[in-house]
């Protein structure tokens, strides 16, 4: 959760002279009867902004199908008319007046995360996902929901429910150059994930935004939240809630765990921030809150599912999971590009929680590439959970970047890459809000870079396996002998009790127009902001104020270091003593209690053909197929791609619209597996992908120069290889093979 900080006041120095303590002291009383007026005035303005914000929830909750979208939308389809209904709805959102779409470019499906609260948090600020996305003329869908669960919906029904979307998407824009760039949002990252899973062949890109895919990640005394499973005893608590609620499960408690992370911003800060100055965070925080009271609710079975096989069992990474018709979960069949979002400021979803899967499934890199895979990923160094997919910032610099380059992200062939996203040295300021420019640049990394952000070690591992093992236990255990008595006592008026007497509802629904008393407020504030007087900054009352509130966020800091840090050592002392792991049935000896998914026969027969089919092409093509095998031959020494490599090659298809942008990608990748696979072979039968013709063969070597160095400065081993490429071309007299024909590319203008 994005910490939301004081603003700055200007604090009194301390007095130099005499004269300038006892100037203090003498004008004590005035200012004081100047800061009790302000506080005064500030204090009904700050429970006047209480009250509004109760009655706006009020109002959304109304209206079941309440969104904080900014953005006009049609209903494109419904989920609950589909043969395993869900709560879900796919929307067209409308861009607004003056905005351009081009339905050429590929539409952008942005799914929400229902992970406690209401829809709309990917489109609430004009620089947003969707913003960003209608910046750059792309048709926009999102992936709505309801307040309330369809009975009977499973996880694998919504997941199913969003190939059916995604597949709807792709047949509205039949002539757009590529499949929809999905966009999944905290949880709906790993929802998007297991509906690629299931229809890999469905989506394009995949932007996964603070998404979790290995929920035991972390690191010692930094990312506490992984351990309440233990603490808890495992998932048996949720049951118990779910029953009752009458089989429903309250978002509230969802975000209750949220807020719980960081004591200083829920029990102070965060509403100081407002009554400090009402004026000036009013709009702001009335904003944030309509999103973040709206709370949502969930089938139990919903959240049972999660828990078990997601937090706490960890099944997803490791390709554990198999739905009921029979699909098993397994990341790897995913071929589109999947970018994993992440930051060190995330107290939610660490790095490791983000991209441990990688190291879940893969050895080393050519594991990765072995298995067509093209995998992404950036970390801001200090952003927020839900900065990560809110702030207006990392809208306007990381959003913005991956939309304007998923085509480049698309050419890329398979392997491990690094997004890094700079600002542009003396750039403007690319809109009116003053965000500055940005460049994108793709480094080619390996696993030991995922290695190097710290991660779990093997004993680790066997903790949070014995806490699966007690959570299946304590199950069991509820499941027979608590749980009949619950739902035996259970009833829709004992659930709607339960709901409503939840804290977190309770503190919006208490200050608002439904509590008596917080109608007389109305009048009161608005009289404070007609007699609104607002003391000097210099005033001393302002600071001592200012001194208090440091003072109180630096103990509940404390207070939240030491809890953390205490639950931290239990976790550890219980679920990493041998008794507790041998009555698990977890040896001592034994190697990690997760190991990686296996290749199936299938699979590995499928990658054996691919390889054979590879072979068989190394001295089969044309013009076009030359100039990529000499680009990747010269960029395998360069270890990055910028946004110049690609605006070159860009250049080169708009000139010659005959070469489709697709035709084109595929041709990339095949070239990069057979450099890839035997480069000396690739290399010397190269002169045979080459036009007899001396002009046409100068105007193939004329586009590789035009790609390769007249973007940036090539390395020594970048310029040796084009040297190589050079002098290849000029001595050889090979003609090129006549297995099929291609046009020649000329060089682009």
């Amino acid at each position: 959760m994005p910490e939301m900080h004081a603003l700055p006041m200007t604090v009194p120095t301390s007095p130099k002279t005499v004269e300038e303590l006892f100037g203090q002291f003498g004008r004590l009383p005035t200012s004081l009867n100047e800061y009790a007026r302000d506080a005064w005035q500030r204090s009904i303005l700050f429970l006047d902004i209480l009250r509004r914000r109760g009655n706006k929830r009020e109002e959304m909750i109304a209206h079941r199908v309440a969104s904080v979208l900014i953005y006009d939308t049609e209903l494109v389809m419904r989920g609950d008319t589909l043969p395993h209904p869900v709560n879900y709805s796919l929307l067209r959102v409308l861009p607004a007046e003056g905005v351009e779409i081009d339905d050429r470019k590929r539409p952008v499906v942005v799914i929400d995360p229902r992970a406690g609260q209401g829809p709309g948090i990917g489109g609430f600020k004009p620089v947003s996902e969707i913003g960003d996305a209608f910046k750059a003329g792309h048709p926009v869908y999102f992936i709505g929901f309801s307040a309330d669960p369809i009975e009977g919906q499973r996880i694998e029904d919504i997941a199913r429910a969003h190939t059916v979307f995604i597949k709807r998407v792709s047949e509205l824009h039949p002539d757009a150059l590529g499949k929809p760039f999905v966009i999944g949002n905290c949880q709906a990252g790993w929802h998007a994930m297991i509906a690629a899973c299931m229809r890999p062949d469905l989506v394009g890109s995949i932007l996964i935004a603070g998404a979790p895919l290995s929920y035991w990640g972390g690191v010692h005394g930094r990312n506490p939240m992984r351990y309440t499973g233990g603490m808890l005893g495992g998932t048996w608590i949720a049951g118990m809630v779910s029953d009752m609620g009458n089989g429903v499960f309250d978002g509230a408690w969802l975000v209750s765990n949220f807020d719980n992370l960081n004591p200083a911003n829920t029990l102070w800060a965060k509403q100081y921030n407002v009554w400090s100055n009402p004026e000036h965070e009013e709009e702001r925080y009335l904003k944030f809150e309509e999103w973040w009271g709206d709370f949502i609710l969930l089938r139990g079975e919903e959240l049972q599912w999660m828990v078990d096989n997601l937090f706490v069992g960890n099944k997803f990474s490791t390709a554990q999971i198999v739905t009921t018709d029979g699909i098993r979960l397994d990341i790897r069949e995913i071929k589109a590009p999947i970018i994993c979002f992440c930051s060190h400021g995330d107290n939610i979803t660490p790095p490791q929680q983000a991209l441990d899967w990688i190291l879940d499934n893969y050895q080393n890199v050519d594991d990765i590439r072995r298995c067509g895979q093209r995998i992404f990923y950036n970390i801001d160094p200090k952003v927020g959970h839900l900065a990560i997919f809110v702030a207006s910032s990392v809208a306007a610099k990381d959003h913005a970047q991956f939309i304007n380059n998923m085509e480049l992200i698309d050419t890329m062939p398979p392997g491990l890459y690094e997004i890094v996203i700079t600002e542009k040295p003396g750039g403007p300021s690319a809109n009116a809000k003053g965000f500055p420019g940005f460049e994108l640049r793709i480094e080619a990394r390996g696993l030991d870079d995922i290695r190097a952000l710290g991660g779990n070690s093997v004993e680790d591992e066997r903790e949070f396996a014995a806490v699966a093992r007690v959570s299946e236990v304590n199950n069991a255990l509820y499941q027979s002998f608590l749980q009949p008595w619950i739902k035996a006592v259970s009833s829709p008026q004992l659930a709607r009790a339960v709901l409503e007497m939840h804290p977190l509802r309770l503190s919006y629904s208490l200050w608002s127009d439904k509590n008596p008393m917080m109608r007389l407020l109305a009048p009161l504030a608005l009289q404070a902001k007609t007699e609104r007087s607002v003391p000097s900054a210099e005033n001393p009352w302002i600071g001592l104020q200012q001194e208090f509130s440091k003072a109180t966020i630096n103990a509940l800091n404390a207070y939240g270091d030491a809890r953390d840090k205490l639950t931290e050592q239990i976790f550890h002392a219980i679920y990493g003593s041998p008794v507790v792991q041998a009555a698990c049935g977890i040896g001592q000896k034994d190697g990690p209690p997760r190991p990686r998914p296996g290749l199936s026969p299938s699979t590995q027969a499928a990658i054996d053909s691919e390889i054979r089919r590879l072979k068989d092409r190394v001295a089969v093509g044309g013009p076009m197929e030359a100039i990529a095998r000499a680009i990747v031959y010269i960029g395998k020494s360069e270890h990055h791609v910028g946004e110049s490599t690609f605006d070159a090659l860009r250049r080169l298809l708009l000139a010659h619209p005959k070469v489709s942008p697709a035709e084109f990608k595929a041709a990339l990748r095949d070239q990069w597996a057979i450099v890839h696979l035997d480069e000396r072979a690739a290399i010397d039968t190269l002169p045979q992908l080459l036009p007899s013709n001396p002009s046409e063969r100068r105007a193939v070597l004329d586009a590789i120069k035009a790609i390769v160095t007249g973007t940036s400065d090539l390395s020594k081993e970048g310029q040796r290889r084009w040297a190589e490429i050079t002098r290849l071309f000029e001595s050889s007299s090979r003609q090129v093979s006549t297995t099929r024909e291609k046009p020649p590319i000329a060089a682009a203008e």
